[in-house]
């Protein structure tokens, strides 16, 4: 397999680790969008979320807080963006599943998502496909 991730995890490809425990693995993003971004990886390959087994759930999640707490009082941030892109549609590139740790600050210029405009009955027409699906 030629994931960069699974390289990383192996330790054939040297990165700037900041947590670990038997399941996952946290580093510094090379590409960061912030100081102090980072990057949580299950340590067995799982392409997205997906793929990704439920009963790895908890520990991921309270991996990540654990990260995120650690990270964002070492940086000084305000928050943090937690996120996960699945898909090459979705801006995932490595494919292997991920998720960032992005430190925020006030004024950071970094800007949300902008909202579509959706009518009530496009909403209604959609929770109904969601519910059938």
């Amino acid at each position: 397999m030629d994931c960069i991730f699974c390289k990383i995890v192996k330790g054939d490809i040297p990165c700037h680790k900041i947590g670990e425990n038997d399941d996952f693995l946290c580093f510094l993003d090379i590409n960061p969008i912030s100081k102090g971004h980072a990057l949580i990886v299950p340590k067995r390959h799982f392409k997205d979320v997906m793929e990704f087994p439920k009963e790895l759930d908890e520990g991921y999640f309270a991996f990540a807080q654990d990260m995120a707490a650690k990270i964002v009082q070492a940086v000084a941030a305000d928050g943090f963006n937690l996120g996960m892109n699945n898909g090459e549609a979705a801006g995932q590139v490595v494919m292997h599943q991920h998720t960032h740790i992005i430190p925020r600050f006030d004024g950071d210029g970094l800007a949300a998502w902008p909202p579509q405009e959706v009518s009530q009955d496009e909403l209604l027409a959609l929770k109904e496909k969601i519910l059938k699906a």
